[in-house]
């Protein structure tokens, strides 16, 4: 299995518009951060964790030819407003979309379209299959479980696949989510900035939970233009560093 951080920043991303900071002015590439998603390789099969305002960009970055499913953590703008650029993957069956009641609710009221048929020819259409998710379900062989998180006060969810934990946009984790992870090997979770926020993980308690997780291999994401590449990981503890766009890590 193959895991690619298509985006790791935050809802502005970085550069964030207008803003003259040292990380918004960094030559590094890897402070260059589109907004956040992710892409599962496994057997073939490609797998997108949510489809970001840049999602075509990252596609073409990444050569993108194929895609097999999309497993959507909420409905918020920046994790799925690349929605639409699914079209040309899906010329065939529709492709299917994996949610929780809320997501799958404001996905469809964003893009109706892609849900029923055109009405007229033309233009072009992504054809979707909406499939709620209420527990763990088996996808192309592969078992997906749903992590049941918080984000400030809004039920999401985050995904394990097999060794893998996916989890963004957390501010804070239940106890039997917490159960739900152990034994994975690798943690992708998000460290917005150093100082708190009302509705995801600083830093901080970012480190806090990933320790708690206990995975060998930890990767932060969703980060705002607070951190600069460099300088934080140099300063995290041992297995654990900021990803960046374009990473990927086997698994």
């Amino acid at each position: 299995m193959q895991l690619t951080f298509m985006g790791t920043g935050t809802s502005h991303g970085i550069p964030t518009i207008g803003c003259r900071c040292a990380v918004c002015r960094s030559d590094n590439p890897k402070n260059k951060r589109g907004r956040c998603g992710a892409l599962i390789r496994i057997s073939g099969r490609n797998w997108l964790i949510d489809t970001p305002t840049e999602f075509r960009l990252q596609a073409l970055r990444e050569n993108l030819t194929h895609v097999d499913a999309v497993l959507y953590t909420h409905g918020h703008a920046d994790h799925i407003l690349g929605l639409d650029d699914l079209r040309v993957f899906t010329t065939g069956q529709p492709l299917p979309v994996y949610g929780n009641r809320e997501a799958l609710k404001t996905i469809r009221h964003a893009f109706p379209y892609a849900f029923t048929p055109p009405k007229q020819a033309g233009g072009g259409f992504p054809s979707l299959a909406a499939h709620r998710v209420k527990g763990p379900f088996v996808l192309d062989g592969t078992e997906i479980v749903p992590l049941p998180v918080f984000h400030g006060k809004i039920p999401i969810l985050g995904y394990r696949i097999g060794p893998l934990v996916y989890m963004t946009d957390v501010s804070r984790i239940p106890e039997k989510t917490y159960g739900l992870t152990a034994g994975c090997r690798c943690l992708v979770i998000n460290a917005l900035r150093y100082y708190p926020h009302p509705t995801h993980f600083s830093l901080s308690q970012a480190v806090t939970a990933a320790r708690r997780i206990g995975a060998e291999k930890v990767f932060f994401t969703h980060i705002c233009h607070n951190l600069e590449h460099e300088a934080v990981n140099r300063s995290l503890p041992p297995g654990m560093q900021l990803a960046y766009d374009g990473l990927t890590v086997e698994l």
